[in-house]
């Protein structure tokens, strides 16, 4: 591929991200993407002859992006407290500048649960448990997190960063009249999310 179409495609990638995020699979149109990229509707069909294959891309790409941004919870020279702490500080961040991201996947797995479910069976969800599991044997054990009830804890430590963005047109307004700004407020909830979610382990 020459830098002409690595250029073009790059356009493409983030111009169709922006357009899905705004307006959901069913709302975005290929001529939106193509406007948006500065180019035909034509050469856009050239690249990805059609909107479901589009979108699979960009899907699959975002979520290389996230995993990879989120690689250093693997690092087994972290403790798990560590990891929880990174996490919070990343997924928070992540979300800050990319607000509307929570509220377009929840309508997409609401909207195409198959489409978005066989995505994530590609994921090899069971070795990246395994591989926790591997290096905090101990503290799983202290912690009395087991198989049984890990769907519970990732649940849990996930709302409490996804909730404030999924929910930000109702938070934003009660945040601002009770006098904080929600920038400002979401920095915050980046210690506080992990302490609050580290403590609740501690009391078993």
């Amino acid at each position: 591929m020459g830098e002409h179409d690595k250029q073009t495609e790059m356009k493409i990638f983030e111009s169709a991200t922006e357009v899905f995020i705004e307006k959901g699979m069913d709302g975005a149109r290929m001529q939106d993407i193509a406007t948006r990229a500065g180019i035909n509707q034509s050469l856009l069909h050239y690249y990805y002859r059609t909107k479901d294959r589009l979108f699979n891309a960009v899907f699959e790409k975002v979520a290389g992006q996230v995993f990879q941004r989120f690689a250093p919870v693997f690092d087994e020279h972290l403790s798990l407290e560590e990891k929880i702490t990174f996490f919070y500080a990343e997924h928070l961040e992540l979300l800050r500048q990319n607000p509307a991201l929570p509220g377009f996947l929840l309508n997409e797995i609401n909207r195409h649960p198959d489409r978005i479910r066989k995505l994530i069976m590609g994921f090899d969800i069971t070795g990246m448990w395994e591989k926790l599991e591997r290096q905090h044997r101990e503290e799983f054990v202290r912690y009395g997190i087991t198989r049984e009830n890990i769907p519970q804890l990732m649940t849990s430590i996930l709302s409490l960063s996804v909730f404030p963005f999924a929910a930000k047109g109702l938070l934003s307004v009660i945040l601002e009249k009770m006098g904080y700004d929600f920038d400002d407020y979401i920095e915050k909830r980046k210690k506080y999310a992990a302490h609050f979610v580290i403590n609740a382990l501690k009391q078993g």
